[in-house]
């Protein structure tokens, strides 16, 4: 059995482009004039200039990007780190007063214990809110902060 071969549109020369040429066009030598040229020159310059400028601004701003992620990173992982300890101390604390129920011998004194342990776990909880709220005001403060330095250099600039 023979096999056909692919021999492309050769083989049907019916379908084959025409050859066609363009036409040579001859260029002809013009010189563009002085304020042409001057006016393309201060456009590239000023282009150059305006290039720059946004390089510059980029720059700034991804500098700024970096270091409010990395206030913004650190702050979050005080924050998470002081609400771990205070989780902690929440617990120690229930399973200390858990085991201390286990000796009461009276109704009164069960009462007294709970009446204590509740106080002092008021106390302690308000006392770590307060840190915790300070904590947040400090973390959003230190990450706003050097974005309020940029807009107000950006301010100063446009000034």
């Amino acid at each position: 059995m023979s096999e056909a071969k692919n021999t492309g549109f050769a083989a049907f020369p019916h379908f084959a482009m025409p050859k066609m040429e363009f036409p040579k066009f001859d260029i002809p030598n013009v010189e563009v004039p002085a304020p042409f040229r001057d006016i393309a020159e201060k456009s590239i310059a000023n282009a150059k200039t305006s290039y720059e400028k946004m390089k510059s601004a980029a720059e700034e701003a991804t500098d700024l990007l970096e270091d409010t992620y990395s206030t913004a990173s650190k702050g979050m992982s005080d924050y998470s780190l002081k609400l771990l300890e205070n989780t902690r101390a929440n617990t120690n604390a229930a399973f200390d007063f858990a085991a201390s129920l286990l000796g009461v011998k009276s109704l009164s004194e069960m009462v007294e214990l709970s009446t204590s342990h509740a106080r002092k776990q008021f106390e302690t909880l308000s006392e770590q809110s307060k840190e915790l709220t300070s904590l947040a005001q400090q973390v959003a403060t230190n990450t706003a902060e050097p974005i309020k330095g940029s807009v107000t250099k950006a301010f100063n600039k446009a000034a």
